[in-house]
């Protein structure tokens, strides 16, 4: 099945030409209709259309990019050649990817806005009212809003504790040149841990590790990055290891002294190390500022590195967009194993057949007074020779490189478990 979007929005149109293609979700029903037939074949099709924005999305065995094209010109009065060039056109996981960004809100005009959300399901709703929602689109809109209740959930765009996140990645970059080549080391494991875990994931560095008070939640946090598990009680001999130290935990007293970081520095031999401290209280002992080769910033401190609730969201698109690829790929092997649908019908279909002639044979025995016996081997041997048929008659015919091929699907299918 071919899956495809035609759309064009505040990005590639000027607002007048937008305002010719608007379509009130509830004029829907006809326009969808009418869309379908411009297909030429049997179709799904879904129409969003807001201020900002007018896409269609379609499902048909064949892409009809071209059909879906001069369909909405002429729609809005217009050529296809004037139309194409404020059009953007995306197939199969591309055009699922950008219904999933859309429903994110990450192609909004403001970045991260709620209301598209809505909008998308309006149109989902009226394209299932006026039946034009199939299977195929049905699946990729209804996960589209899953991933969308992730990103909102998970990413919390807009907060401030993702920008916090960006915040510590963003400084550490200043001071080390390439984050792929230091240690990080995150003291806690709760919500604003995992936040800047992911921000730093996201940079490849050369090892993580994280160090809890409880260990089994460090241990489920550190599997989701590959990060080694450590005890508190072993920071203060393992502060030298890393380059970048996150903490935030819920203590009431520094966890980290002065004099645990300054044998760290010594062992270190005074290389740099960057430190942040997001918990309030501190977790980390405010001398230690006053350290030389210590780069220590605050929850404060990184307040005045966040300057705009705009810059706020955006630090949230780089998590955003992993769990919309995680998205994109679990409907593209959906939509993947939809396409054996026929063929497995056509086996279960066949294979219903044979064992419905075997029964009828086998009852018209029993009716004859025939051994139990007798039957239930004939009705065994006749279900398994309608089975091996085919194959047998494969491996008798055709030429030599037809015999192979078929002695490898034989050995593939029916003798995989003696090999």
């Amino acid at each position: 099945m071919a899956v495809w979007a035609l759309g064009l929005n505040h990005n590639t149109a000027p607002l007048d030409l937008r305002g010719r293609f608007a379509f009130a979700v509830e004029q829907l029903h006809p326009v969808l209709s009418a869309l379908r037939d411009s297909l030429n074949q049997p179709g799904e099709a879904a129409i969003l259309s807001t201020c900002n924005r007018t896409e269609i999305y379609c499902a048909a065995q064949q892409p009809a990019l071209q059909q879906t094209l001069e369909w909405l010109a002429q729609s809005g009065g217009v050529s296809p050649e004037a139309l194409r060039a404020h059009t953007y056109t995306l197939e199969a996981g591309q055009a699922a990817r950008h219904a999933f960004r859309v429903a994110s809100g990450l192609d909004s005009m403001v970045l991260g806005e709620p209301q598209i959300l809505g909008q998308m399901k309006d149109a989902v709703r009226a394209a299932n009212d006026a039946g034009a929602l199939g299977t195929t689109l049905h699946q990729m809109f209804q996960r589209s809003f899953a991933v969308a209740k992730e990103v909102r959930t998970s990413t919390e765009i807009g907060a401030h504790s993702i920008s916090m996140a960006a915040a510590s990645v963003r400084l550490a970059s200043q001071l080390f040149e390439d984050l792929s080549q230091v240690k990080v080391l995150f003291v806690g494991a709760g919500e604003m841990i995992e936040l800047c875990a992911t921000h730093f994931a996201a940079r490849t560095p050369r090892a993580m590790a994280i160090a809890n008070r409880t260990l089994e939640r460090g241990e489920k946090l550190a599997s989701h990055f590959g990060a080694e598990v450590m005890r508190l009680s072993d920071l203060p001999e393992r502060l030298h290891e890393f380059d970048v130290i996150v903490s935030c935990t819920a203590s009431s007293l520094p966890l980290i002294g002065l004099g645990a970081v300054e044998r760290a520095l010594n062992k270190r031999r005074h290389r740099p190390l960057f430190m942040v401290d997001l918990a309030v209280p501190r977790d980390i002992e405010p001398e230690v500022k006053l350290l030389d080769d210590v780069y220590l910033y605050t929850v404060d401190d990184l307040s005045t590195v966040v300057q705009t609730a705009q810059a706020n969201r955006q630090a949230a698109v780089a998590q955003a967009e992993v769990i919309i690829d995680a998205g994109v790929q679990s409907f593209l092997h959906w939509l993947d194993q939809r396409s054996m649908v026929p063929l497995i019908q056509q086996l279960h279909g066949q294979a219903e057949h044979w064992r419905t002639v075997e029964l009828q044979r086998a009852h018209k025995l029993l009716a004859k007074g025939e051994p139990v016996e007798q039957v239930l081997e004939a009705l065994a041997k006749g279900l398994s020779q309608k089975m091996l048929h085919g194959a047998m008659a494969e491996l008798h015919a055709g030429d030599q490189a037809a015999r192979e091929r078929a002695r490898y699907a034989v050995e593939h299918f029916f003798l995989r478990d003696s090999r």
